[in-house]
């Protein structure tokens, strides 16, 4: 696989996972188009992003975020949810055979979902380095 798929790959799961949110619960979706790249081994690497999710204000995002981690089949995915330090109930979702990775919950702004992902492992071409824009 290289970079470009992906990234590709991780940018199309944001916006599948973005549009399962009630389309009237929702303001907009902003999806970022570069992302950075990080070493998953030694030889492999990474390529990580974000899409956030824009909802009305005061729509509750602990009942749209647990409908969002019920929606994916245990057979494919694993699904943990938890509540992290702030207080708000988060989901990793990791793909079982390819093992890339999905965290959403609660954004940074009140009234967002935010949608990080980490791509499946891939060979950097030699003529890239991590810090490149990707």
């Amino acid at each position: 696989m290289t970079w470009e798929q992906a990234k590709a790959d991780s940018q199309r799961m944001e916006l599948e996972i973005a549009d399962l949110v009630p389309e009237d619960k929702v303001l907009r979706i902003e999806q970022q188009t570069s992302g950075v790249v990080t070493a998953c081994t030694a030889t492999q690497h990474n390529w990580t992003g974000s899409t956030t999710v824009t909802l009305i204000p005061g729509t509750p995002i602990e009942p749209i975020t647990r409908a969002l981690e019920d929606h994916y089949p245990e057979s494919k995915w694993s699904a943990d949810g938890y509540i992290d330090m702030a207080g708000d109930y988060m989901v990793q979702l990791t793909s079982r055979p390819r093992g890339e990775s999905y965290l959403f919950g609660q954004g940074v702004y009140p009234d967002t979902i935010r949608i990080d992902s980490s791509s499946t492992c891939f060979t950097l071409p030699e003529d890239k380095l991590p810090g490149d824009e990707f």
